[in-house]
């Protein structure tokens, strides 16, 4: 984990060299956008499946059709084991574990994701129902640059949905910019193994 926050604070500092002309696509100009949280949020109603419907692409997410994941509430840490897969552009079923829980700095609400190979990005649910849709947004900003990533959760696999509406009202809201959002394809071919 050290080494990928090494890796991303050499990659902004080489960033901003002039020099170095090309930056990885997923940094970008910018600040995270600030937003409100979910007050009194509720870990234990928001365990269960959630389907990835409309997300801001991410390198490191080896999948890009049919995700999910299942956050399995553990009291005693205070946040998730969760297991999330989905399938490759090759038609390879993937699987990563990890762990999702908030931090004494913040409330519930704002989570740390924490899985093996992937850098500690904050999981910001910044507004859900707990039965249909999840709004999460997880951005990292240094200096003039910004790394953003956002999801739109729906407990069903559909697109086009009341998740995908509620959402994209409330990342317009927030200044984030729905049109940077693909849809996360659920076909008859998905199977949900996570």
């Amino acid at each position: 984990m050290i080494n990928l926050v090494i890796l991303f604070l050499g990659i902004v500092g080489c960033g901003l060299c002039e020099e170095v002309k090309d930056i990885p696509a997923f940094l970008e100009k910018g600040n995270c956008a600030r937003v409100n949280l979910i007050p009194k949020f509720d870990l234990r109603k928001y365990s269960g499946r959630w389907y990835q419907t409309d997300i801001i692409k991410i390198p490191y997410q080896p999948y890009t059709k049919c995700i999910n994941s299942f956050y399995d509430y553990s009291e005693p840490m205070y946040g998730f084991n969760v297991r999330t897969a989905g399938l490759s552009p090759e038609g390879e079923h993937l699987k990563k574990e990890g762990k999702i829980y908030p931090t004494e700095k913040f409330p519930p609400s704002h989570m740390l994701i924490d899985f093996p190979t992937v850098m500690g990005y904050p999981y910001e649910v910044i507004d859900t129902d707990y039965n249909t849709y999840s709004c999460v947004y997880s951005c990292v900003d240094w200096n003039a640059y910004k790394t953003e990533f956002a999801f739109v959760f729906s407990r069903n696999p559909e697109n086009n949905g009341l998740a995908t509406s509620k959402c994209k009202t409330i990342f317009t809201k927030y200044g984030i910019d729905f049109k940077k959002f693909v849809a996360v394809p659920h076909t008859d071919d998905c199977v949900y193994k996570a």
